[in-house]
């Protein structure tokens, strides 16, 4: 028979190595993320009028920069649309 104990062995708990290399990388990016979408989440409930305003200008350069760019694109083509 199996000892049971020996099939649950790293399954749970904490691992026993710590991580290193990439994994050790990972997740020190992956709590920096965290922390700082914690940052512009207590940011943006502290200040939602200024964080609208925010989102909505970067939209309207978005906006506007595509459609500036897209018109450049266009004007420089003699083919016509419809053919």
């Amino acid at each position: 028979m199996v000892d049971k104990q020996n099939l649950n062995a790293g399954f749970t708990g904490t691992p026993t190595e710590q991580p290193e290399g990439l994994t050790k990388v990972a997740k020190s990016a992956a709590k920096e993320v965290q922390r700082e979408a914690y940052t512009v989440v207590s940011g943006v409930r502290e200040h939602p009028h200024t964080a609208s305003a925010l989102l909505l200008t970067t939209g309207i350069v978005a906006f506007g920069l595509g459609y500036f760019l897209g018109r450049s694109s266009v004007e420089g083509s003699t083919r016509k649309y419809w053919r």
